[in-house]
């Protein structure tokens, strides 16, 4: 299996309605096919995983090749130069949120490198590290988790997310979701300081993305008695 019969299996499935709806909808930039995530998944249940095939699919440039990279990538051979590499090219749509986060969450880095991400001036770099840091809360124990410095993030959040650029703010309120849902420890913390951000609102693009408004979400899991659940994995 290789990255150039990939990228042509890509190119027999791609739709050029979807692919004109993502570039209108969720700014989605050339070179990329148009594929459904429905149809990477087919894909992705017959390689499961690789890590260079990931990493040349990676290098492509195609963003559809790229997101599926994310799907089959082997988190746990990731290396921080590979993460860094992935985070300064994902440029647009689901790559800085979902894929390099999932990856880099799922990788021995997570936790360093998301720190690291926040800082950034780079609208997307910052958006890969809030998404990094609420995957590493959404899917680790408690107990391997530094619950110090989730706190400390969730009340740097409070302050500075009515500042933060559009889709950086997205990226935060996440975070405040994942820790109330996903680390007992801090749920309430997390749901106090939502209540005390109060409506978050972002220009997320002519899509139907919406922000969640986070104490409802944190609520709903308690209602289900699922506060503290952990996923096995945040790759969708």
């Amino acid at each position: 299996m290789t990255a150039k019969s990939i990228l042509a299996e890509l190119e027999s499935l791609g739709s050029d309605s979807y692919k004109q709806l993502l570039m209108r909808n969720h700014g989605i930039v050339e070179p990329f096919f148009g594929v459904k995530i429905s149809e990477m998944k087919k894909i992705q249940r017959r390689i499961k995983r690789d890590y260079q095939l990931a990493l040349d699919l990676y290098d492509s440039g195609n963003y559809d090749a790229m997101y599926f990279a994310g799907l089959i990538a082997d988190d746990a051979r990731m290396t921080k130069k590979d993460l860094q590499r992935w985070v300064e090219k994902a440029l647009c749509g689901g790559l800085p949120g979902a894929t390099v986060a999932w990856v880099a969450a799922g990788g021995r880095y997570g936790w360093e490198l998301g720190m690291k991400w926040i800082d950034s001036d780079k609208s997307h770099i910052a958006v890969a590290g809030w998404g990094t840091l609420a995957c590493v809360a959404t899917i680790h124990d408690d107990a391997q988790l530094d619950l110090t410095g989730l706190k400390a993030l969730v009340d740097r959040v409070r302050l500075t997310i009515h500042q933060a650029p559009d889709r950086v703010r997205y990226a935060m309120n996440g975070f405040i979701i994942s820790v109330g849902c996903c680390v007992k420890p801090l749920s309430l913390h997390a749901l106090t300081t939502a209540q005390k951000i109060g409506p978050v609102s972002a220009d997320l693009g002519n899509n139907d993305c919406k922000m969640p408004w986070a104490p409802d979400y944190i609520h709903k899991v308690q209602l289900r008695g699922e506060i503290g659940k952990k996923r096995k994995s945040v790759k969708c």
